[in-house]
Parts: structure tokens; sequence; C-alpha cells
């Protein structure tokens, strides 16, 4: 039943039914960005209230999320030629039996107090988790949406940008439900969540169909394309990654992620420090759910929106608004504009979810639909070397500048001045974007 043959739907499927399958997966993977929420109960396993001799220290347990985050670029990366190949079905289950087991293993590290396990569990089988079941919905979503593959692909990733939202509340209460005067709660917690995320992201793996073989649409009709890049051939992954457009787009994806991922790695004590006293904890725990909410909201926005101006005007806005507004993000903050900051920084990681939700369909118009579910999971591999970059860009220019003698509430600056540079790269490389050479071996699409 999980063979690719098993998994096509019959005449008259509704493919709206695939969306909800794609929202079961990303909705569960998209935990990884509430993993903070245990920092701190990680950092007390032993003293409880506080930490105390043995307790693993706060730089440790961050670099789990940077490993979780590593390993799903490089498990995109090998995984997505074999996606192609067996089908979304088997690859889904795959994915939750790895990302459910992932929280299982990390939970007897746990309660063993063996930091290793908990990087192997989260980090090394949740990564393999979370890298197999980001892209296993992308290539499905295509060929339903071929009328519509930004809005598709942006309906789907929309729940990895809100996952958080539904995993931030759910972690805390859980491990208020299992905490007693001995024990935080934090592994019977794990090990509830690996439950939970492994039967929903298994609905999903059940609820996905495959077209038919020349299925197409009601009344859709495959136009002459206008647009220079879209292509009419589709390229083996061999060939699109020796082009030159693959790793512009590479470059895009790194840039435009290095600016966001940095920035939702410390928000809330950003804008605690840029508005010293203005600002409370709550307050910034309600600034960090906004900007989930935005980069939810975003990757919907901007990829439908990219169905209609194209992906190469979409990433322009980008990268020249997202720099206009890094820019001036340090003189909002002298101004004490909370508002504006707020609306800023709203725009800015609305972009940074729209940038993973177009990236898709850019694939998808470069290099043709057959291969774009492997083509994707390569391109992925920026989103791990970004997942890493930013975060440590953003701490340690800070703490230079602190170390330095500038006050907390201008350390930033620079950090955003180099953000801003780094999105003007990233409009560079677009413009480079052209389409594929026609010397280039293509095939034409085998039969599904």
């Amino acid at each position: 039943m999980l063979d690719r043959d098993h998994t096509v739907a019959p005449a008259g499927f509704n493919r709206w039914l695939i969306p909800p399958a794609a929202l079961c997966i990303h909705l569960c993977i998209g935990e990884v960005y509430a993993f903070s929420v245990f920092n701190l109960p990680l950092t007390r396993l032993i003293g409880l209230k506080a930490s105390a001799p043995g307790d693993w220290s706060l730089v440790d347990i961050g670099w789990i999320f940077s490993v979780a985050i590593l390993v799903l670029g490089l498990a995109s990366a090998f995984a997505g030629s074999w996606l192609d190949r067996v089908g979304p079905r088997k690859a889904m289950t795959a994915a939750a039996l790895c990302f459910g087991g992932g929280f299982v293993v990390g939970a007897i590290g746990i309660s063993l107090h063996n930091l290793p396990l908990l990087f192997f569990g989260y980090g090394v089988l949740g990564g393999c988790g979370l890298g197999i079941a980001y892209i296993s919905p992308v290539r499905t979503l295509i060929t339903w949406f071929p009328d519509r593959p930004g809005m598709a692909t942006g309906l789907a990733i929309m729940g990895f940008g809100g996952g958080a939202m539904i995993a931030s509340p759910l972690s805390v209460a859980l491990m208020h439900h299992y905490a007693t005067p001995t024990d935080l709660g934090v592994a019977p917690t794990f090990v509830t969540l690996g439950i939970i995320y492994a039967v929903f992201m298994l609905i999903g793996a059940a609820i996905v169909r495959v077209p038919a073989p020349g299925w197409r649409p009601a009344g859709y009709v495959p136009a002459a394309s206008t647009r220079r890049l879209i292509s009419d051939h589709h390229y083996e992954v061999a060939t699109a990654v020796r082009t030159p457009q693959f790793y512009l787009l590479w470059a895009m994806l790194f840039l435009n992620v290095t600016a966001g991922i940095g920035v939702l790695s410390q928000a809330s004590p950003m804008i605690q420090e840029m508005f010293h006293g203005h600002v409370s904890p709550l307050a910034a725990a309600g600034f960090v759910g906004l900007l989930s909410l935005f980069n939810m909201v975003g990757r919907f926005f901007w990829a439908s929106i990219s169905d209609y101006i194209g992906r190469k005007p979409t990433y322009f806005v980008f990268f020249l608004l997202g720099l206009v507004l890094y820019a001036a993000v340090p003189s909002i903050a002298r101004a004490g504009s909370i508002a504006m900051f707020v609306l800023c920084y709203g725009i800015i990681l609305s972009m940074y979810g729209g940038g993973f939700a177009t990236i898709p369909a850019y694939l998808k118009d470069l290099f043709g639909t057959t291969y774009v579910g492997a083509i994707h999971g390569r391109l992925l591999t920026a989103w791990s070397a970004a997942g890493v970059l930013g975060p440590v860009l953003v701490d340690y220019i800070r703490q230079y500048q602190i170390s330095h003698g500038v006050a907390k509430a201008d350390a930033y600056s620079v950090t955003m001045y180099i953000m801003a540079g780094l999105l003007l790269l990233g409009a560079l490389c677009n413009l480079a974007v052209g389409p594929v050479g026609t010397h280039i071996r293509s095939i034409s699409a085998p039969a599904e």
C-alpha cells in the first residue's frame, strides 16, 4: 500500500484533498521553530528551579536546533531522488517514523541525561524526518496544480511557518501536566509529542495521492508561456545541478534565509534590548508570536502573488523591500517607534517565509516538473548553511559590539546593515538568473 503504484488517484478524485495531506505533514514538522520552549527546562533537569552542577548549559542546548536544521537540508538533498522514485506516501511514512522516533529517542536521552543521545534523537533522526517530510508534498502539489503551482506549494509550506503556533503552547501545557516535584516533565512531553506527530503525519500519508498518467485539471490547457524563464523541458537533477541557474537560486535562498533566521533566533531579546524598559518579556513573547503569524501568512500570500507576477519579480520584492526595511530599523528604533519596528519585522518575516514557499515554483519554471522534488532537495542545503550562519552572525556580532562598549540598544545596528547588504547580494543573484540554455541536455516528461 506504500508503493507509488497504489497511490494513483481514481477518476473523479478531488485534488483539493492533497493540500490538507500536505498540511498534516508541515504543521507537525513546523514544531522545530518552537524548540526554544525546551531550552531553559533542559538546563534545569537536575536543579529543577535553577541550573545546578551537572546540568547542561544553554550554549550546549542551543546547538540542537542548528543540528536539526543542518540535517534537514542534508536529508532533503539525499532523499530527493529517492522520493521522486518511490512516491510521496512511502516518503511521508518514513518521515513520520523518523520524526516521531526522534522525539522518543530524545526522551530517552533526557531521562538518562545523555546529551549525545538527545542530539542523535532530535537533531539527527528527527532532522532526517524533517528533511524528508519537508520536500515530500512539493512535487505532488505541483503536479496536481499545474495552473497554480505557487499557490499550492504556499498553502502547504504555510503550515511549516505556523506549526510553532500550535507546538509552543502545546509543549508548555504538556510539561506543566507531567511536571512533579522531582521532574520537569520534559521527557514524557517528548514521548507524547512524538506519538501525536507520528499519527498526524501518517494520516497525511494515507490521504496523499498522485494523479493518473496524463491527468490535467478540468478545462486546463497548457498555454505557450510568454515568460522567458519558463522551460518547456524537464531537466534531470544531475543536469540541473550543473547549471548556473541552480547555484544562483541556491545563493538567493541562502541569503534570504540567513537574514530572516538570524532575526527569528533573537527576536525576543532584540526587541527588549532595543526598546529597553518599554517592552516587557510578555510583550516580547507576543512579538515572537506575531512574527510567526507573518511568517505563516507570507508563505501563502507571496507564493500566490508569484503565480501572477512571476517568480523573479517576486524575489526582487523580497530583496529590495527587505533591504530598505533592514536599513531603516536602527533609525526606527532610535526614534522609539515600537509599532513601526514591529511592522517592519513583520513584513521582513513574511518575505522570509515567502522565499521558502516560492522557491519550488521558481525551480519548476526553470527545470520543469518531473524532477523538481529531487532538485528542491538539493537546493535546501542552502537552508542548512543559513540555519547555522544566521544565528551565529547575530549572536557574535552583538556580543562583539557589547564587549567593545556599545550599548545593548545599539548592538544590533551593525547586524541590520549587514543583513541589508546580504539582501543586496541576493538581488544581484536574482538579476543574473536567466532561462536554462537549450544546449543543455533535457528530456521529455515520462509517463507518471
